[in-house]
């Protein structure tokens, strides 16, 4: 006890810091936190791994027609500014933020110099599971796929049904089956916004269940099997049950399991100067077709 009887007092810290614990003295003040605005928003690229990264103009804008709640960030380049204006009041009024940014700070946040001049950052999306009783109210064809692996050609699939207006691509649970990925994304070009895509695991006894509503129909290179455009995918008055088209792996193609659900099994007719078609442009002639049957 000092001699004036009264016990020690405590240091009073600097303003707008806590007084000192422990015996330690306080440190340099900090200031408060900044509170984000609607229009700026983190360009660090640790930001854009925690979410989907969705690229291009066409992708985006489709993203923004069907879904802009989805959108959590939005980055352009200043030559995209007034493609995007829109786009920025949807997201001013969510109170979401979004920025203009230099082409390097965009490729960052983009994780490649294929953007587009603009990316939007939403939740990773999930793929919804094939429900047999909804499939029965099912009226339109239908293409499956079973193992396509490259996320490119996945992309490039989407892309092509949306084009032609095929409402739905169901996909199996193979295990190299390739899934909706920011590659693939940036590929459909927005296709993942007009199609719905739906995993069937197992694949078989899904077809099984689709027996019902459509004619399962699988692919394979052989010149022995009937050909596209000549059985298989004509409408038929004796049965009008719209076509289920499968498409397998690139490497190995259908899996024997998928073959063996299947009621026919086709062949698209060629020269013979190269094996087979890249499996996106084989997903293109088969939508086509898919499409004149609607």
């Amino acid at each position: 006890m000092p001699p004036s009887g009264r016990p020690p007092r405590t240091p009073r810290a600097p303003s707008g810091q806590p007084p000192a614990r422990g015996g330690q003295r306080p440190g340099p003040a900090t200031s408060a936190p900044h509170k984000a605005t609607p229009h700026s928003a983190p360009s660090a690229p640790e930001d854009s791994r925690k979410l989907f990264r969705v690229a291009g103009l066409s992708a985006v804008s489709a993203l923004f027609t069907n879904a802009p709640q989805r959108v959590e960030r939005l980055f352009f380049d200043e030559r995209l500014k007034p493609a995007v204006g829109a786009f920025c009041k949807t997201m001013a009024a969510a109170r979401k933020p979004y920025r203009m940014v230099e082409a390097e700070e965009l490729a960052k946040v983009a994780g490649t110099v294929l953007h587009g001049g603009v990316v939007a950052l939403m939740a990773p999306r999930t793929v919804a599971a094939f429900d047999s009783d909804a499939a029965r109210r099912w009226r339109e064809p239908l293409l499956i796929l079973d193992g396509v692996g490259n996320p490119h050609n996945l992309g490039a699939i989407l892309r092509t049904a949306a084009f032609f207006g095929l409402p739905r691509v169901l996909i199996s649970g193979h295990p190299g089956q390739a899934l909706p990925s920011e590659a693939a994304y940036r590929v459909a070009e927005g296709g993942f916004e007009w199609v719905e895509l739906l995993r069937a695991d197992p694949l078989p006894l899904a077809l099984k269940r689709l027996r019902a509503t459509h004619r399962i129909i699988g692919t394979a290179l052989d010149a022995s099997r009937p050909t596209i455009d000549t059985a298989g995918l004509a409408a038929d008055a004796r049965d009008p049950r719209p076509p289920a088209v499968i498409l397998g792996n690139e490497e190995e193609g259908v899996a024997p399991a998928t073959l063996a659900a299947c009621e026919a099994v086709l062949t698209i007719p060629g020269s013979g100067r190269v094996q087979s078609l890249n499996v996106a442009a084989t997903a293109a002639i088969l939508i086509h077709a898919l499409a004149t049957q609607r």
